[in-house]
């Protein structure tokens, strides 16, 4: 288990979220889940917790019971170095669908080609391969 695993909180959304992230990225996998049960604090099946990895970098999740007045912003946002040409444009392709582009894939002094978005689900990824 690694020491520090990034966290992320969704309302409702988490397990979506979550399969998403694990298709698009290979070595990756579901790697535990726990659902609220009835008569709990969160909408029943709902992520009490889960884990996943992304090409082996662990990541958790849950659906929060309370809904807050935050959610994700760029401040803090997952960073993908890219293999391949094909590798960003697709990673582009789906993650920045409904979601909102904060910097467009293209060529930038600091990488051959970068993006910075947004998802549908309001996570930040960058985006960027420098061959």
């Amino acid at each position: 288990m690694q020491k520090i695993t990034t966290f992320l909180m969704f309302i409702g959304k988490a397990e979506e979220a979550m399969n998403f992230y694990v298709s698009l990225f290979p070595n990756s996998e579901v790697v535990r889940i726990t659902r609220y049960k009835a008569n709990e604090a969160g909408v029943e099946g709902s992520v009490v917790l889960a884990a996943f990895t992304l090409n082996g970098q662990q990541f958790m999740c849950i659906d929060s019971p309370v809904k807050h007045d935050f959610t994700f912003t760029p401040a803090m946002s997952v960073y993908v170095n890219c293999e391949s040409d094909e590798e960003i444009d697709k990673l582009f392709k789906e993650l920045s669908h409904e979601g909102s582009i904060l910097m467009p894939l293209q060529a930038y002094p600091f990488s051959k080609k970068y993006a910075w978005l947004n998802d549908r689900f309001g996570v930040s990824w960058q985006l960027s391969y420098n061959q």
